[in-house]
């Protein structure tokens, strides 16, 4: 479904990605992990089209995503959800789920993804006329997360959903998460610094590292990688 092959991007004389290759499968979850600066978000930000590689390839079910423009690639059913979740805060919970509809397919399916989205999470259903920016962060990343949904993805793209949560929060998200991955044929790619809890929703996964992927396997065999145990998993 979505095939990235060799792929470099720089920020200037930077070299953020350097031939990079992943694979992902319709109804697979694949976890990129690896610490803060490795090109995790480098990578999500050329496959959603914010930036054009030097060279390589991104394809998505056959067709190039290289050079497209971000909302076409929206248009092709890959949703983006953000890291820091990038929600409208002067608009209420709502209004944000009905931006999350704007192409076509979606918006001729609002009223089901919104009766899906607010099963999902009840909390949003119980919220949906506040100000998004009025809620804890918890809240505003399950909207994220939700306003993602709302696209009816045949990719759902996350970027570091954990991210500056408290670990009661982190394990609630990831069991919504999961449940997606159980009940539904979506892909879904997850980057993640909190390689543990990525790795207990993930199939497979591949370690970023400075640039390159440095390992890659099942999210069994990532548990049990010696390296990937004593540099992401505490165990020496």
């Amino acid at each position: 479904m979505l095939n990235v092959e060799g792929l470099h991007v720089s920020y200037g004389s930077i070299k953020a990605l350097q031939g990079v290759s992943i694979a992902l499968s319709q109804g697979e979850c694949v976890a990129i992990v690896g610490s803060n600066g490795a090109g995790k978000t480098t990578l999500l930000k050329t496959i959603c089209g914010l930036l054009k590689p030097n060279k390589g390839r991104v394809e998505f079910e056959g067709k190039s995503l290289v050079g497209k423009m971000a909302y076409d690639i929206a248009n092709m059913a890959v949703a983006h959800v953000p890291e820091g979740r990038r929600v409208f805060t002067e608009m209420s919970v709502l209004d944000n789920l009905i931006m999350g509809s704007y192409v076509k397919e979606a918006k001729a399916h609002r009223r089901e993804s919104l009766e899906y989205v607010f099963s999902l999470f009840p909390r949003l259903a119980e919220r949906k006329d506040q100000l998004a920016g009025t809620m804890s962060g918890g809240e505003q990343q399950m909207l994220a997360v939700a306003r993602g949904l709302m696209l009816k993805p045949k990719l759902l793209i996350l970027d570091e959903p954990s991210s500056g949560l408290s670990p009661l929060i982190v394990e609630q998200m990831y069991e919504k998460l999961g449940e997606i991955h159980k009940t539904t044929d979506m892909a879904m790619l997850v980057v993640e610094q909190n390689v543990p809890i990525a790795l207990s929703i993930a199939d497979r996964g591949y370690v970023l590292e400075n640039g390159s992927i440095h390992v890659s396997g099942t999210s069994d065999e990532l548990m049990v990688d010696p390296e990937v145990k004593a540099a992401y998993l505490g165990f020496h």
